[in-house]
């Protein structure tokens, strides 16, 4: 039997870090995934708001590194729980039990974006010096030379 799910959204509120009574980490967070395909009325597309959680080290990693706003990307499993309410009812709840997380969008993307006209300026390395060849690119020509890859 196969229980896997992908999903990507950006997180609606900061991850939210307990621990167990033993001591393990678990994090709380919740997804906004827009589904594919618009209303056909209004062109606009619906958002689905996915219940996620997180144990240990997965946990630690989301609280330290995302926050709202953030795009994350999930892979994990569905998990149906079955509570009572403080009323004594049923309920049910679904939620994403998260094995990977992983961010959606670089640090660059997170921190406001690139310079106008193009990516912003890599900073210079620590002597001083800039690691990019002079024209600017980190790819280079390859010579056909002796026509044998190295791989």
């Amino acid at each position: 039997m196969l229980n896997h799910i992908d999903l990507m959204g950006r997180l609606t509120r900061d991850p939210e870090l307990r621990y167990t009574s033993s001591q393990t980490p678990v994090a709380s967070f919740t997804l906004a995934v827009d589904r594919d395909f618009a209303d056909r009325n209004t062109g606009e597309r619906q958002t689905d708001f996915i219940d996620c959680v997180a144990w240990r080290s997965t946990a630690e990693f989301v609280s330290k590194y995302f926050q709202k706003g953030s795009m994350a990307a999930v892979s994990g499993r569905l998990q149906i729980r079955d509570w009572t309410d403080r009323e004594g009812g049923k309920r049910r709840s679904a939620e994403v039990v998260a094995d990977n997380v992983y961010f959606g969008e670089s640090k660059r993307s997170r921190e406001g974006g690139s310079a106008p006209g193009g990516p912003a300026p890599r900073p210079a390395s620590p002597g001083g010096y800039s690691d990019l060849p002079a024209g600017g690119s980190a790819f280079a020509e390859l010579d056909d030379g002796d026509g044998e890859l190295p791989f």
